[in-house]
């Protein structure tokens, strides 16, 4: 025990002097995050062992300090001197909760000892020794990983509009710099079907256009669990664990599903700490935002915030809208401009249910061989999708009208030529009377006091000018939209 002691005390006296050194030639910032922490061990057979808090305070160390720690080694403890690190590995590390792998001193065996003795010989030529990750098995750094990217799921299949704007723009900015921008991690976050699986797609494409040498990798968080799972089945955890330290830009899909996996989180703790240290780009998506997100560790759910979050909302009509005309250019079809309006202003819930309805439109076309029209859609629609019927009532409906023209109910119900808002007036009877079940003579008294026969003129003057005035239209195109909304 006293010899013990001795070599620490030792080793503390030589690690002083060394420290002082160090402090004159870093900034204090520096010094305090990567040397205060440093334990001096013992100092034997010339040599300095030092305890450093994990693998990835090591890595830093090494890439960043080392010539500074070789100079200051040989000029406070002598030009013979070795330094070694040793690694004390918590009981949170990823494939055991009782750690025994190691990678042993040069020309000694591994003890039962749960450290990572790593040797630095800064004595050879004057040079210091590379040493292995140990994580790196010789032979797989050139391993050709088949990124699982689908193609169709690129940026120019990505419609744009306000509902995603953030998220699309902060994804081609780092496709053009992956792990080089302010946004890593990058986690993307909405409800199911309205795009952040399509965003993730684009961004490791992009990033594979820009950058053909970077390995690049799609993978769901469930096929990440499973893999992790197999791998220590087989005693292969080192292998997975070492695989994906490989990855430069690491798209991670769906990582709710890691939620209560304690092991599986552990796991990916470590190699998102290694990735973000290397400047590798690390992409998450998730149904919730980092502070919904239950069952995943607070460790995990403070890395996820380093970067930027930026959610996906429900695209609203234009964005639907030109998502089925992109769909329709890309696979040929010919589909008529109110058909697409229609599904685009019925099917409000998210892109995968707009593009289906727009499939099952084609598809019963193609079954009963009759042209896609708007009756045809209707009544797909109406079956297919389903859609949650709200009561439209006429003062509803009245409101829809008067915003859109930005006037007031007063004028609505006045009796004011003025032609904006004769026809204000006259779409708020053709909608009241094609949405509601009141009569013609109910709609005129609650329209300013009118009778049934000013209601019929004016559900006849809307036809006609919806067929003759595409001003007009646009006007009768907007106000169903937002009634039915």
């Amino acid at each position: 025990m006293d010899e013990q002691r001795t070599k620490t005390n030792e080793a503390r006296e030589k690690w002083a002097k060394c420290l002082k050194v160090i402090k004159d030639n870093i900034p204090q910032a520096s010094f305090n995050t990567w040397f205060v922490p440093i334990e001096p061990v013992k100092f034997e057979n010339n040599v300095l062992t030092i305890q450093v808090p994990s693998q990835f305070f090591y890595e830093w160390l090494e890439e960043h300090y080392i010539d500074l720690l070789k100079k200051t080694i040989r000029k406070e403890v002598g030009p013979d001197c070795r330094l070694e690190y040793s690694i004390i590995m918590d009981n949170s590390y990823p494939f055991s909760d009782n750690i025994t792998m190691r990678l042993p001193a040069s020309n000694h065996k591994a003890t039962e000892n749960p450290d990572l003795n790593i040797p630095i010989d800064i004595n050879a030529d004057g040079l210091a020794r590379e040493i292995p990750n140990p994580f790196i098995i010789p032979g797989l750094k050139k391993i050709k990983v088949q990124s699982q990217l689908i193609d169709s799921l690129s940026f120019e299949n990505f419609i744009e509009g306000s509902c995603n704007q953030l998220a699309r723009s902060a994804g081609y900015a780092i496709a053009q710099n992956p792990g080089k921008t302010a946004f890593n991690p990058f986690f993307i976050y909405s409800a199911v079907g309205l795009g952040k699986t399509h965003l993730a797609h684009a961004i490791g494409l992009q990033s594979k256009v820009n950058y053909p040498d970077k390995t690049i990798l799609y993978v769901t968080a469930e096929q990440f669990q499973h893999q992790f799972t197999d791998a220590v089945r087989n005693n292969t955890a080192n292998d997975f664990m070492n695989f994906y330290q490989m990855i430069d830009v690491l798209l991670i899909d769906d990582i709710q599903f890691l939620a209560g996996k304690q092991k599986t989180q552990d796991v990916f703790f470590h190699i998102f700490n290694h990735l973000h240290l290397k400047g590798k780009q690390i992409v998450i998506t998730s149904d919730k935002s980092p502070v919904e997100l239950n069952g995943i560790e607070d460790r995990l759910l403070s890395r996820f915030k380093w970067g930027l979050a930026a959610d996906i909302q429900p695209p609203d009509f234009e964005t639907r809208q030109a998502i089925l005309q992109k769909k329709t250019y890309n696979e040929g079809l010919e589909i008529p401009e109110d058909v697409i309006e229609y599904i685009a202003a019925n099917v409000t819930t998210n892109v995968r249910e707009l593009e289906g309805a727009l499939t099952s439109v084609v598809a019963q076309s193609a079954l009963n061989k009759k042209a896609i029209s708007l009756d045809l859609t209707r009544k797909i629609i109406d079956k297919f999708v389903i859609c949650t019927t709200k009561e439209i009532s006429m003062d509803y409906i009245q409101k829809v009208v008067c915003d859109y023209f930005n006037i007031t109910l007063e004028q609505l119900h006045s009796k004011s030529r003025k032609r904006s808002i004769v026809q204000a007036r006259q779409l708020a009877m053709y909608f009241a009377k094609a949405y509601t079940k009141s009569s013609m003579a109910a709609i005129g008294l609650q329209c300013g006091n009118k009778d049934h026969s000013t209601v019929l003129h004016a559900c006849r003057t809307v036809k006609n000018l919806y067929d003759t005035d595409k001003t007009f239209k646009k006007y009768y195109t907007d106000i169903e939209r937002k009634i039915k909304i």
